[in-house]
């Protein structure tokens, strides 16, 4: 029994051994006539064509003139609207174009004295309003209105270099009386005046060019002429004797600081508007408003 176990075991273990390489040898054979169908395919087979790999486009090179993200150079560019809102409100001082030409001889010419500018503050309130910056305030809105006027006009300082010897159609300095209280007076400190040189070598021009500002000045802002407050100061006012002496000229008190500050400070439109038409009034030759 032994003896047949171990001859049993033998026989299949040599069965199980000699099928291993017939195994290999099969692999082998299927294999090289694999690689043989191949080859003749390659040979006799369709001619399939190349594969072509996908053209690459190559990114953008930044420029001087492109920006450095590519992606802000895929943003469309922006174009005006067909119709643009307006623009931001006027500057302060208009631009040149708007100026009237100085060559223009038709063209009125009007001088505009800020009183007490770049040369001192003039009259001054106990909480520090000074006449100074009232004059600047209306005498530049003056200009400003006959600029639009179409009217040549010059805004002066007090001592201006300019004024030796100036030559206009008329030149008015404008002025502001005291911030005093005057209890007293009578009638009260509140309106306004306006004068000339007492000894005009043009009288009848400056008569009617006092004349047009009082009423025209009057009727534009409702004030009163104070006509008893005129002083020696203002028809001696040193302006007048350094202009040309065929330069009507006339100085102008728009109010007092302390009674009239409102109309002054706040109504400086009206203030302004009146020396204007004051102005137009004696230019254009029309007769004074009663």
């Amino acid at each position: 029994m032994t003896h047949r176990k171990g001859s049993h075991a033998s026989t299949a273990y040599e069965e199980a051994t000699g099928a291993a390489p017939n195994a290999s040898r099969l692999v082998v054979i299927v294999s090289c006539i694999a690689a043989i169908g191949a080859m003749v395919y390659g040979m006799w087979g369709p001619n399939l064509p190349a594969v072509v790999a996908p053209e690459t486009t190559p990114l953008p090179t930044p420029s001087a003139t492109s920006p450095a993200n590519p992606l802000l150079s895929a943003a469309p560019s922006a174009t005006p609207p067909t119709n643009p809102l307006p623009s931001a409100a006027p500057s302060a001082t208009p631009s040149a174009s708007l100026l009237p030409s100085a060559d223009h001889a038709a063209t009125p010419h009007i001088g505009i004295v800020a009183g007490h500018r770049g040369s001192d503050t003039g009259a001054v309130c106990p909480d520090g309003l000074t006449e100074a910056e009232i004059n600047l305030d209306v005498a530049q809105r003056v200009v400003y209105i006959l600029w639009a006027l179409g009217y040549q006009a010059d805004l002066l300082e007090e001592f201006d270099p300019h004024l030796q010897g100036y030559r206009a159609d008329a030149l008015i300095s404008i002025h502001a009386d005291s911030c005093m209280a005057y209890p007293n007076a009578t009638p009260p400190a509140s309106g306004f005046k306006v004068a000339s040189v007492e000894d005009s070598m043009v009288p009848e021009a400056e008569e009617r060019l006092v004349a047009c500002l009082a009423q025209c000045y009057a009727a534009c802002t409702g004030m009163y002429f104070h006509a008893n407050s005129i002083t020696y100061d203002m028809t001696r006012y040193h302006t007048f004797y350094e202009i040309d002496d065929q330069t009507p000229g006339a100085i102008i008190e728009t109010g007092f600081m302390l009674n009239d500050r409102h109309i002054l400070t706040q109504r400086a439109d009206l203030v302004a508007q009146g020396i204007v038409d004051g102005i137009v009034c004696f230019i254009e030759g029309e007769t004074a408003p009663p």
